[in-house]
């Protein structure tokens, strides 16, 4: 895979502008689920994909491969996501009406009304919490809990080292516990 996007760099470097479009073909849902999480609804997700789009197609003449272009064009992608965050102070969580409009559904159909309802509850709780965090302990969190990245891959998305990558998440998990402890009656003894 990183062969196919060094290839396809080199090429759109050289002007074929069809390169360019597979090579964010190919890298558009994870960097649509980075900005997705970050912002508070999709319409400002999507802007932040083009802006981070444009920075891509702007800035590939600066990529070295000094890393892997999927890490690049997530951090670049982030670093979008976190000026459009501080731009507009944005910390409001995800309603469910904006979790099913982006096609968020129940994965078990044998639900109950109940459960559903319950669950629902849950995920946003979850969501505003995840919401109210500092913007940098967020994004670590979004990254390695939401997306699964390694702490190396944070590292090169946040453009910081390893050991601050864990310091945020344990640090956001913490603020997290003690924010959903709050609400224990809903979470059970899971986060507490």
């Amino acid at each position: 895979m990183q062969r196919d996007d060094d290839r396809l760099v080199d090429m759109a470097l050289e002007g074929d502008s069809r390169a360019f479009e597979i090579l964010m073909e190919k890298h558009e849902a994870k960097m649509y689920a980075v900005a997705l999480r970050m912002c508070k609804n999709r319409e400002d997700a999507q802007d932040c994909l083009q802006d981070a789009m444009l920075r891509v197609y702007k800035a590939l003449p600066t990529f070295k491969g000094q890393s892997s272009f999927s890490t690049w064009a997530y951090r670049i992608t982030m670093n979008t996501c976190l000026d459009d965050l501080r731009r507009k102070k944005v910390r409001a969580a995800s309603s469910l009406d904006q979790m099913l409009e982006v096609g968020w559904a129940p994965v078990d159909e044998n639900n109950t009304a109940e459960r559903h309802l319950e669950n629902s509850e849950l995920k946003r709780n979850l969501s505003k919490a995840i919401h109210s965090l500092p913007e940098e302990m967020r994004a670590a969190i979004v990254l390695r809990d939401v997306q699964g990245f390694s702490y190396e891959e944070i590292a090169g998305i946040l453009s910081t080292n390893v050991g601050t990558v864990k310091s945020r998440i344990s640090r956001g998990r913490e603020k997290l516990r003690e924010i959903l402890s709050k609400n224990q009656e809903l979470f059970g003894n899971t986060f507490v």
